[in-house]
């Protein structure tokens, strides 16, 4: 009987790495990482050279922002996915689904979502680069409700955000910045948790490489949990890629407009709709906490109201145009739809929250 139509991976060619001895793979994968993380430090600088210096496009322009933008982000966001799919790989070949879930059968489910909240916030990943570990964790058989706490809180909790926030209003904000997204997520979480939502996951994220390798009898070897975690970053990332070119691209485009105008006319303080504005003004944007943050203290600084310019930095990072293309390729419409509801009204409420402590 045909082994491709069962499901078992087809043996691996002879000058595959994964049939090399224990101790080569061992270094071959140190060799891996090394290399990984050079070009995720040279992504930044090399691409100041080609765009800035041999292009000669400026870096204030906007055409010149926008390509450097394009490209850095097209790189650096497909490092950290291919880098994190074969990490979960890894990890998840390890830990069969029966031992996840049984796992999390033995706790309260009030305590799987607040680890999957403390998880959330001290990964520091943006929406699309949380998107491989989403799949990894639905895959492993952990609750949905749970792992969208986990997506939920990932790119809206922030350290450097934390830290920045720490340094320019004191423990206050940032502590009840930490506690109301966290709450967020998970109350967010358990609420979808009762809504059945399984049916609209892609049927992708439940059969990868890495399941039928946790799923079998025995312990899998070092040189079967490298090949199913390989396979694995070559079927998502396959699948992905033009999602993420379209949503960086999209994003580049848009990366700088900042409406500060907008912001004085339509969401100043005496605007009891402001927060609204701010949240849906930051949703199609596109950039990272670090470089939202400033633009928070200016604009609170020029009398804006703390709870609407959190608004607007929790909708930029959490709820931006690629984050929402690279979720369509693994959740369907009605959940993406759902999860985006959720987070939105999530964020109204922090940020009304924080208009009344202000």
């Amino acid at each position: 009987m045909d082994e491709k139509r069962l499901g078992t991976p087809a043996a691996p060619p002879e000058d595959d790495p994964s049939r090399a001895p224990a101790w080569r793979l061992g270094l071959l994968l140190v060799a891996g990482a090394l290399v990984w993380l050079g070009l995720y430090l040279v992504n930044r600088p090399l691409w100041d050279l080609l765009i800035h210096d041999l292009v000669g496009l400026d870096p204030a322009s906007r055409l010149g922002h926008a390509v450097h933008f394009f490209f850095y982000d097209v790189v650096k966001i497909m490092l950290l996915v291919t880098g994190l799919i074969f990490i979960v790989g890894m990890i998840r070949a390890s830990i069969s689904p029966e031992r996840v879930r049984a796992v999390l059968a033995g706790r309260r489910a009030i305590t799987a979502y607040l680890i999957a909240a403390g998880f959330g916030a001290l990964t520091p990943f943006c929406a699309c680069s949380s998107v491989p570990l989403f799949i990894g964790f639905v895959a492993a058989g952990i609750p949905l409700g749970v792992t969208l706490t986990f997506l939920i809180t990932s790119p809206l909790i922030n350290q450097v955000g934390v830290v920045m926030l720490l340094g320019m209003f004191g423990w206050q904000v940032p502590a009840l910045y930490v506690a109301t997204g966290m709450s967020m997520a998970v109350v967010a979480g358990l609420a979808l948790s009762r809504l059945n939502l399984d049916r609209w996951i892609e049927p992708f994220v439940f059969s990868s490489p890495v399941g039928q390798i946790a799923a079998a009898d025995g312990k899998p070897t070092l040189h079967e949990r490298v090949a199913a975690a390989r396979d694995e970053v070559v079927d998502i990332t396959s699948k992905i890629w033009p999602y993420v070119l379209v949503g960086i691209g999209i994003g580049a485009v848009i990366h700088g407009w900042v409406p500060a105008g907008f912001f004085a006319t339509y969401a100043g303080p005496d605007n009891p709709a402001a927060v609204p504005v701010a949240t849906l003004v930051g949703a199609p944007l596109y950039a990272n906490v670090a470089s939202v943050v400033p633009l928070v203290e200016a604009l609170h600084g020029a009398g804006m109201a703390l709870g609407t310019v959190m608004a607007f930095m929790m909708s930029v990072v959490a709820l931006s145009v690629p984050s929402l293309i690279l979720l369509r390729r693994v959740l369907k419409v009605p959940l993406l739809v759902i999860f985006h509801l959720a987070v939105v009204l999530g964020i109204l409420v922090i940020g009304l929250l924080f208009n009344l402590v202000d």
